[in-house]
Formats: structure tokens, C-alpha cells, sequence
């Protein structure tokens, strides 16, 4: 959420940069600031009514004293008259208030000033080149669907019969190798400092709204029935995040990393028709993600942390990939300033988003009323980051498509060897 002073002081600041994101937010915040103007002079009168009020009051004794009974009872009827209308304007800024709160929790964050203007994924400039050799085939190489339908890990018939569309099944050496993924994956975290959480992946609705999700991005969540509304997650980033909402962090207790493994459920309700095939775009996912809480000064510091410590799961696996920054137009709602790492897929001949890394400043934090404590005893918001460490599921599907041979069989990285079993799962015969 936006600190509503920060607006008040900055609005042609604030709207020009939003505008880069959309034009239309701009609207949305003289929206805001049109009902800010009108709370301000409700309260005004409110206040200027209780000094009237206080004055009079405190004035009855002496009117009694030199004017007599009846000039106080006209007083005291006056000081009655100023409580009813006091009252009455008092009742007009709670719901102002309300409408206030919720114009600012359906606007997104303001972009970092020096991200690069865009309006979609095709203005995102590449930030860190690849490095690994992309590999070469000499036959033409299979997606990852069918790759694993071939091998007998993967059964999209058996999910979709037992779900709907776009649900995977994975079996035998599938089950294994996406077992391994997210162990390696969390084990690699763990050496760099992050502490591993196991949360519930049913939340409750204050804890989408303090993380962003809600209200924009309902028609995505799984909503279940009953009171109280409570929905399914779709990324860890949502209760990991919220774990400390509402609490002073001492100032030592800063960075906070977390990682934690979840499956993530989403509708997707606006992309019916894209990335129908494989494990690119289902409806239930794995994912392993990053979570850290970082003082003001330290977040974009962080933030480069936290792209370095996604990409190092993809060296050791020996992906190929490469790093774009997001553009204005393309960030997520919460965010200021995102990277994407993509990992290449030779069956497209291109690369796919396997991780979005993400600085939040405070825009989360304002709105679960998470701060901590600084030096000089002052209260501040934490800064709160996000980032996939990484897809479980486009992991999979990218080492089944970099390392397929021509046989059918799939090479196992050697980083995954330990946990997996062995270093091949062998085709058909």
C-alpha cells in the first residue's frame, strides 16, 4: 500500500510514475486525493466543533456565576447543539476513511525510477547474458511432454481425468526426480542462511490483501466456501511473508531469510489459451520460494542477493540462462523493481521465465503493519522480497529438454545424482 503522505506530498511525482506502469492509474489517484481533500475538511470541522466545545464547556461555571441559571442553561444547550453536530461529522469520517483505504489497497506499487519503460514482457531488457553453452543436438530434439510421456513419468490424461485441464500427473522416476528437484533446491538455500518453513497453503483473507494478491488478483485465487473467506496459495510468498505481519522487528533481527517448498494454486482465469501443452502454466504447481525482510537501505542490496543465490540452482544443474529485468509495464502489482531469470527450452528455441525476483520496499509491509525498530528508536517499515528459488515443475520440464538424448533417455544432472538415485532415467524398451 502507499503511504497516503507520501502521495499528498509528492502527487505529480507519484501519478507520473505510475503512469508508466498505466495511464490510467493517474485517475486513480486524484480519485484518492479528491477523497483525502474531503476527509481533511470533515475533520477540520471536527476539530474545530471540539474546541467550541471545550471552550463553552469550561466557560458554564463563570456564565452561571455572572449571568445567572438561565444563561447557563442556554450554554449548556448551545454546548449540546455543538455535540450533535460534532456527532454527526464524526460519523462522516470513518466511512471516508474506509473508501480512502480501499482506493489505495487496489493501486500497485510505484515503479523504481530507473527501471526501463515498456509495456509488456517484449520491452525487457536482457540484464545478465548466458553463460552456459546452450546444447547441441543431432536429432531434433522433443518437448518436455512428450519426452515424458515417452519415458512413462509424466500422465496428462490421468490428471485431467482426475482434475480438469491443465493438472499434471507425475509417476515412478517423475515422482523421484520432482521430489529430488525440491530437495536440492532447499538444501542449496540452506547453506546460504536461508531458514527452511513448511506453511499452510490455506490463508486467510487479511493475509492476501497484506501481501498484494487481494483484492486485484481474486478471480485467480482458489476460493473455498464457508466462513471465514479463506483461499489456497498460490506462491509461498504469502504466508512467509506474513509470518511476521504485524510485529516491531528488533533492528538486529534484520535480514530475515525464509525459503519454504509449497505447492501453489492458480486459476489463471486470464490466460486461457496460452501454454496449454506441458508443465508451463498449470493449475497446481511446486515451487520453491524466497522470502527475505531487509532494512530500507539494504533492499536493492538484497535484491541482487537473492537473483544471485536463484541463479546459483541453476548452475549447478547446468541449465542454460539468462537474466531480464522487467520493464514498467510488465512488473507485478506489489513490486518496484523485478529480475526475471529465464532457463532455455530448446523445444521453443527460446528462453521461459523459471524465477521473478522481486523488491517490494515497504508496499507489503504497509499494508500487514510489519516495522521494525532502528537505532535511534525510531519505528520503520521493513522492506519485504520475493523470489521463486526456483519452479519446480519448469525445472523438471527444462532438464528433461536440455539433457534428452536420442534414445529417449534423459541424463540426470550430477548435482541431482545424490538425491535422485541414479544418473539416467533410461527409455523404453
Amino acid at each position: 500500500m502507499l503511504d497516503i503522505k507520501y502521495i499528498v506530498a509528492n502527487p505529480e511525482e507519484v501519478k507520473k510514475r505510475l503512469s508508466l506502469r498505466k495511464p490510467e492509474l493517474a485517475a486513480q489517484i486524484d480519485d484518492v486525493l479528491a477523497r483525502y481533500d474531503q476527509y481533511k475538511t470533515v475533520l477540520a470541522r471536527v476539530e474545530e466543533l471540539r474546541a467550541k466545545r471545550n471552550e463553552m464547556s469550561k466557560s458554564i461555571g463563570k456564565i452561571k456565576q455572572e449571568q445567572g441559571d438561565e444563561a447557563a442553561k442556554e450554554a449548556m444547550a448551545a454546548v449540546g447543539k455543538l455535540k450533535e453536530e460534532m456527532s454527526a461529522k464524526e460519523a462522516e469520517l470513518e466511512p471516508l476513511k474506509k473508501q480512502i483505504n480501499e482506493a489505495l489497497l487496489s493501486i500497485p506499487n510505484i515503479p523504481n525510477e530507473h527501471i526501463p519503460v515498456g509495456v509488456s514482457d517484449a520491452d525487457n531488457p536482457e540484464y545478465l547474458p548466458c553463460t552456459i553453452p546452450l546444447p547441441h543436438f543431432d536429432f531434433k530434439p522433443l518437448d518436455h511432454q512428450a519426452v515424458g510421456e515417452n519415458l512413462g513419468i509424466l500422465d496428462f490424461a490421468a490428471g485431467a481425468a482426475l482434475s480438469g485441464s491443465r493438472f499434471a500427473l507425475f509417476k515412478g522416476d517423475g515422482a523421484r526426480l520432482e521430489r529430488a528437484i525440491i530437495s536440492f533446491m532447499l538444501d542449496m538455500h540452506a547453506k546460504k542462511g536461508y531458514q527452511e518453513i513448511l506453511p499452510p497453503v490455506i490463508v486467510n483473507e487479511d493475509i492476501l490483501l497484506g501481501t498484494g494478491q487481494l483484492p486485484k488478483f481474486r478471480e485467480d485465487m482458489y476460493e473455498l466456501t464457508g466462513e471465514p473467506k479463506q483461499f489456497l496459495i498460490s506462491t509461498a510468498e504469502i504466508p512467509l511473508t506474513n509470518l511476521n505481519r504485524t510485529r516491531v522487528l528488533a533492528e538486529a533481527e534484520l535480514p530475515v531469510k525464509l525459503t519454504a517448498y509449497t505447492p501453489c494454486f492458480r486459476k489463471e482465469s486470464g490466460t486461457y489459451g496460452k501454454d496449454t501443452r506441458g508443465l508451463i502454466r498449470n493449475h497446481q504447481f511446486d515451487k520453491v520460494e524466497l522470502v527475505m525482510l531487509s532494512k530500507p537501505e539494504h533492499s536493492y542490496q538484497m535484491l541482487e542477493i537473492m537473483v544471485s543465490d536463484a541463479q546459483e540452482i541453476l548452475k549447478e544443474l547446468g541449465l542454460p540462462y539468462h537474466v531480464v529485468e522487467l520493464c514498467s509495464g510488465d512488473i507485478g502489482f506489489s513490486s518496484a523493481k523485478t529480475y526475471d531469470i529465464e532457463v532455455w527450452m530448446p523445444s521453443e528455441n527460446r528462453f521461459r521465465e523459471i524465477s521473478s525476483c522481486s523488491n517490494c520496499l515497504d508496499f507489503q509491509a504497509r499494508r500487514m503493519g510489519m516495522r521494525f525498530k532502528n537505532a535511534q528508536g525510531k519505528l520503520e517499515y521493513v522492506h519485504t522480497l520475493n523470489g521463486s528459488g526456483l519452479a519446480v515443475g519448469r525445472t523438471f520440464a527444462a532438464i528433461l529438454e536440455n539433457f534428452q538424448q536420442k534414445d529417449g533417455s534423459v541424463i540426470i544432472p550430477p548435482a541431482l545424482r545424490p538425491y535422485f538415485g541414479k544418473d539416467k532415467i533410461e527409455a523404453k524398451k
